[in-house]
Protein backbone atom coordinates (compact mmCIF):
# COMPACT_ATOMS: atom_id res chain seq x y z
CA UNK A 1 0.00 0.00 0.00
CA UNK A 2 3.04 2.27 -0.51
CA UNK A 3 3.63 4.03 -3.85
CA UNK A 4 6.64 6.20 -4.69
CA UNK A 5 6.93 8.58 -7.65
CA UNK A 6 9.56 10.86 -9.12
CA UNK A 7 9.00 14.51 -8.17
CA UNK A 8 8.02 17.23 -10.63
CA UNK A 9 10.96 17.93 -12.93
CA UNK A 10 11.54 21.47 -11.65
CA UNK A 11 11.77 20.18 -8.06
CA UNK A 12 14.11 17.25 -8.71
CA UNK A 13 17.09 19.14 -7.30
CA UNK A 14 15.35 19.48 -3.92
CA UNK A 15 12.99 16.49 -3.72
CA UNK A 16 14.04 12.86 -3.95
CA UNK A 17 10.50 11.62 -4.51
CA UNK A 18 6.86 11.95 -3.57
CA UNK A 19 5.00 9.08 -1.97
CA UNK A 20 1.57 7.97 -0.83
CA UNK A 21 0.51 5.24 1.53
CA UNK A 22 -2.51 3.65 3.12
CA UNK A 23 -1.27 2.27 6.41
CA UNK A 24 -1.69 -1.33 7.42
CA UNK A 25 -0.90 -0.82 11.09
CA UNK A 26 2.27 -0.10 13.03
CA UNK A 27 5.73 -0.56 11.58
CA UNK A 28 9.35 0.54 11.74
CA UNK A 29 10.76 3.51 9.81
CA UNK A 30 14.50 3.39 9.14
CA UNK A 31 16.77 6.46 8.87
CA UNK A 32 17.50 7.46 5.27
CA UNK A 33 19.17 10.88 5.46
CA UNK A 34 16.01 12.67 4.34
CA UNK A 35 13.25 14.83 5.79
CA UNK A 36 9.62 14.27 4.78
CA UNK A 37 6.69 16.67 4.66
CA UNK A 38 3.62 14.49 5.23
CA UNK A 39 -0.13 14.99 5.10
CA UNK A 40 -1.62 12.44 7.49
CA UNK A 41 -5.42 12.38 7.47
CA UNK A 42 -5.78 16.14 7.57
CA UNK A 43 -2.63 17.17 9.47
CA UNK A 44 0.70 18.27 8.03
CA UNK A 45 3.78 16.94 9.81
CA UNK A 46 7.52 17.24 9.19
CA UNK A 47 9.44 14.03 9.90
CA UNK A 48 13.12 13.53 10.60
CA UNK A 49 15.97 13.43 10.04
CA UNK A 50 16.18 10.22 12.02
CA UNK A 51 19.35 8.77 13.50
CA UNK A 52 17.75 5.48 14.56
CA UNK A 53 14.69 3.46 13.58
CA UNK A 54 11.37 4.78 14.88
CA UNK A 55 8.01 3.09 15.35
CA UNK A 56 5.11 4.38 13.27
CA UNK A 57 2.00 3.80 15.34
CA UNK A 58 -0.98 4.60 13.11
CA UNK A 59 -4.31 2.79 12.76
CA UNK A 60 -4.82 0.66 9.68
CA UNK A 61 -6.33 2.52 6.73
CA UNK A 62 -4.85 5.97 7.43
CA UNK A 63 -4.09 7.92 4.22
CA UNK A 64 -0.70 9.62 3.84
CA UNK A 65 0.63 11.84 1.06
CA UNK A 66 4.19 13.17 1.29
CA UNK A 67 7.22 14.68 -0.37
CA UNK A 68 10.74 13.59 0.57
CA UNK A 69 13.57 16.15 0.49
CA UNK A 70 17.03 15.23 -0.70
CA UNK A 71 19.65 15.29 2.08
CA UNK A 72 20.54 18.92 2.75
CA UNK A 73 17.66 20.46 0.77
CA UNK A 74 14.97 20.87 3.45
CA UNK A 75 16.35 23.75 5.58
CA UNK A 76 16.04 26.27 2.74
CA UNK A 77 12.35 25.39 2.32
CA UNK A 78 11.34 24.86 5.94
CA UNK A 79 13.20 27.89 7.26
CA UNK A 80 15.22 26.28 10.05
CA UNK A 81 18.25 23.98 10.42
CA UNK A 82 17.67 20.27 10.00
CA UNK A 83 19.26 19.70 13.42
CA UNK A 84 16.23 21.38 15.03
CA UNK A 85 14.09 18.51 13.70
CA UNK A 86 16.46 15.60 14.37
CA UNK A 87 14.58 12.48 15.56
CA UNK A 88 11.33 14.44 15.81
CA UNK A 89 7.87 14.65 14.25
CA UNK A 90 6.79 18.30 14.25
CA UNK A 91 3.43 19.79 13.16
CA UNK A 92 4.05 22.06 10.17
CA UNK A 93 1.83 24.69 11.85
CA UNK A 94 4.72 25.31 14.27
CA UNK A 95 6.91 26.31 11.30
CA UNK A 96 4.55 27.84 8.72
CA UNK A 97 1.67 30.14 9.72
CA UNK A 98 -0.28 29.13 6.61
CA UNK A 99 0.00 25.38 7.32
CA UNK A 100 -3.69 24.91 8.29
CA UNK A 101 -4.84 26.40 4.99
CA UNK A 102 -2.37 24.19 3.12
CA UNK A 103 -3.66 21.13 4.97
CA UNK A 104 -7.20 22.02 3.88
CA UNK A 105 -6.09 22.29 0.24
CA UNK A 106 -4.39 18.89 0.40
CA UNK A 107 -7.45 17.37 2.03
CA UNK A 108 -9.79 18.82 -0.59
CA UNK A 109 -8.40 16.26 -3.07
CA UNK A 110 -9.90 13.37 -1.07
CA UNK A 111 -12.52 10.78 -1.99
CA UNK A 112 -12.16 10.63 -5.76
CA UNK A 113 -10.09 8.88 -8.41
CA UNK A 114 -6.57 10.34 -8.61
CA UNK A 115 -6.79 11.87 -5.14
CA UNK A 116 -3.36 10.63 -4.06
CA UNK A 117 -1.59 12.26 -7.01
CA UNK A 118 -3.53 15.48 -6.51
CA UNK A 119 -2.58 15.65 -2.83
CA UNK A 120 1.07 15.25 -3.75
CA UNK A 121 0.73 17.97 -6.40
CA UNK A 122 -0.54 20.42 -3.77
CA UNK A 123 2.43 19.63 -1.52
CA UNK A 124 4.87 20.03 -4.41
CA UNK A 125 3.33 23.38 -5.29
CA UNK A 126 3.78 24.53 -1.68
CA UNK A 127 7.48 23.61 -1.88
CA UNK A 128 7.75 25.40 -5.23
CA UNK A 129 6.27 28.60 -3.78
CA UNK A 130 8.63 28.49 -0.79
CA UNK A 131 11.63 28.00 -3.02
CA UNK A 132 10.86 31.24 -4.85
CA UNK A 133 11.99 33.22 -1.79
CA UNK A 134 14.26 30.65 -0.13
CA UNK A 135 18.03 30.99 0.27
CA UNK A 136 20.12 28.63 -1.87
CA UNK A 137 21.05 25.18 -0.61
CA UNK A 138 24.46 25.16 1.10
CA UNK A 139 26.71 24.03 -1.78
CA UNK A 140 29.51 22.72 0.42
CA UNK A 141 27.27 20.57 2.61
CA UNK A 142 25.42 19.41 -0.50
CA UNK A 143 28.76 18.35 -2.01
CA UNK A 144 29.39 16.17 1.04
CA UNK A 145 25.99 14.51 0.60
CA UNK A 146 26.61 13.85 -3.09
CA UNK A 147 30.07 12.44 -2.41
CA UNK A 148 28.82 10.06 0.29
CA UNK A 149 25.87 8.97 -1.84
CA UNK A 150 28.36 7.88 -4.50
CA UNK A 151 30.07 5.57 -1.96
CA UNK A 152 33.04 7.91 -1.89
CA UNK A 153 33.28 8.18 1.87
CA UNK A 154 36.27 7.34 4.02
CA UNK A 155 38.43 8.88 6.74
CA UNK A 156 39.77 11.71 4.60
CA UNK A 157 36.73 12.77 2.60
CA UNK A 158 35.57 15.56 4.92
CA UNK A 159 39.08 17.00 5.19
CA UNK A 160 39.43 16.91 1.40
CA UNK A 161 36.10 18.62 0.78
CA UNK A 162 36.81 21.20 3.48
CA UNK A 163 40.10 22.08 1.80
CA UNK A 164 38.36 22.48 -1.56
CA UNK A 165 35.79 24.83 -0.01
CA UNK A 166 38.37 26.83 1.93
CA UNK A 167 36.87 25.74 5.26
CA UNK A 168 38.17 24.00 8.35
CA UNK A 169 36.83 20.52 9.08
CA UNK A 170 34.97 21.92 12.07
CA UNK A 171 33.30 24.59 9.94
CA UNK A 172 32.21 22.04 7.35
CA UNK A 173 30.94 19.72 10.08
CA UNK A 174 28.78 22.53 11.52
CA UNK A 175 27.35 23.22 8.08
CA UNK A 176 26.57 19.54 7.62
CA UNK A 177 24.73 19.48 10.95
CA UNK A 178 22.64 22.43 9.76
CA UNK A 179 21.94 20.83 6.39
CA UNK A 180 21.47 17.15 7.32
CA UNK A 181 20.69 17.24 11.03
CA UNK A 182 23.96 15.49 11.94
CA UNK A 183 27.56 15.27 10.84
CA UNK A 184 28.97 13.55 7.76
CA UNK A 185 30.01 10.38 9.61
CA UNK A 186 26.42 9.74 10.70
CA UNK A 187 25.14 10.50 7.20
CA UNK A 188 27.68 8.06 5.74
CA UNK A 189 26.51 5.28 8.09
CA UNK A 190 22.85 5.91 7.23
CA UNK A 191 23.43 5.97 3.45
CA UNK A 192 25.50 2.77 3.70
CA UNK A 193 22.66 1.02 5.54
CA UNK A 194 20.24 2.10 2.83
CA UNK A 195 22.59 0.70 0.17
CA UNK A 196 22.64 -2.63 2.00
CA UNK A 197 18.83 -2.69 2.08
CA UNK A 198 18.55 -1.95 -1.64
CA UNK A 199 21.09 -4.63 -2.52
CA UNK A 200 19.59 -7.20 -0.17
CA UNK A 201 16.03 -6.70 -1.37
CA UNK A 202 17.17 -6.86 -5.00
CA UNK A 203 18.98 -10.18 -4.37
CA UNK A 204 17.65 -11.85 -1.19
CA UNK A 205 19.64 -15.00 -1.93
CA UNK A 206 22.98 -13.19 -1.74
CA UNK A 207 25.08 -13.96 1.30
CA UNK A 208 25.46 -11.31 3.98
CA UNK A 209 29.24 -11.22 3.57
CA UNK A 210 28.89 -10.32 -0.11
CA UNK A 211 26.13 -7.77 0.56
CA UNK A 212 28.27 -6.16 3.27
CA UNK A 213 31.22 -5.79 0.90
CA UNK A 214 29.06 -4.48 -1.96
CA UNK A 215 27.41 -1.91 0.32
CA UNK A 216 30.75 -0.59 1.56
CA UNK A 217 31.16 -2.24 4.97
CA UNK A 218 34.55 -3.41 6.19
CA UNK A 219 33.13 -6.89 6.86
CA UNK A 220 29.98 -8.71 7.95
CA UNK A 221 30.58 -7.85 11.61
CA UNK A 222 30.65 -4.16 10.71
CA UNK A 223 27.30 -4.59 8.92
CA UNK A 224 25.79 -6.33 11.93
CA UNK A 225 26.96 -3.62 14.31
CA UNK A 226 25.44 -0.82 12.24
CA UNK A 227 22.16 -2.68 11.73
CA UNK A 228 21.77 -3.12 15.48
CA UNK A 229 22.77 0.49 16.22
CA UNK A 230 20.66 2.18 13.54
CA UNK A 231 17.75 -0.22 13.07
CA UNK A 232 17.63 -2.33 16.27
CA UNK A 233 17.58 -5.44 14.09
CA UNK A 234 19.93 -8.00 12.57
CA UNK A 235 20.82 -7.80 8.85
CA UNK A 236 18.73 -10.90 8.17
CA UNK A 237 15.70 -9.41 9.93
CA UNK A 238 15.97 -6.25 7.84
CA UNK A 239 16.17 -8.15 4.57
CA UNK A 240 13.18 -10.31 5.58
Amino acid sequence: MYAERAPAADLAGHLRCSWTRRTGGSGSVLPDGCLDLMWISGELVVAGPDTVATRAELPAGVEIAAVRFRPGAAPAVLGLPASALRDQRVPLAELWPDAPALADRVGAAADRVGAAADRVAVLEDAVRRRLADAPPVDPDAFAVGRRLARRAGGPGVVAELARRAGLSERQLHRRCVTAFGYGPKTLDRILRLQRFLLLGRADPAAGLARLAADAGYADQAHLGHDCRALAAATPGELIA
